[in-house]
């Protein structure tokens, strides 16, 4: 059995220098760690619970398959916010079927972020 004693999400932008802007500036993520030089150098942002890392580039934009999951207070005041900052808004909050409330955004080079508010009443709020 592997023991994780850390982990991190990675991401390899097309701009870097727009991807640090848009999760250092308009999300706000709190810088964990920066390393290296240039461009491509990398920086560390906290994400709640663990750490998303922008370093390096990719030649072109995301394969699709990851997204990125952030759990907020308050999704419609999020949404305000980052609606007012000019961020792509793939879809307002809703809430779904099962009893969250999810909004849908982009980064820069069009990684889906679900924004996740869950209501005090939900199951995920309690624990046996």
């Amino acid at each position: 059995m592997v023991h994780v004693l850390s982990s991190r999400i990675i991401v390899r932008p097309v701009d870097p220098g727009r991807s640090r802007a848009f999760y250092g500036t308009t999300l706000g993520l709190p810088v964990y760690r920066e390393f290296g030089t240039g461009p491509e150098r990398g920086t560390v942002y906290f994400l709640g619970g663990g750490f998303l890392e922008v370093s390096g580039r990719a030649g072109e934009g995301p394969g699709g398959g990851v997204e990125l999951w952030l759990q907020v207070a308050d999704a419609a005041a999020v949404h305000r916010e980052l609606a007012a900052a000019g961020v792509e808004v793939l879809r307002p909050p809703v809430k779904e079927p099962w009893g969250l409330i999810e909004m849908w955004i982009a980064d820069p080079d069009g990684h889906r972020i679900v924004v996740v508010e869950v209501p005090a009443d939900h199951p995920l709020r309690y624990r046996p």
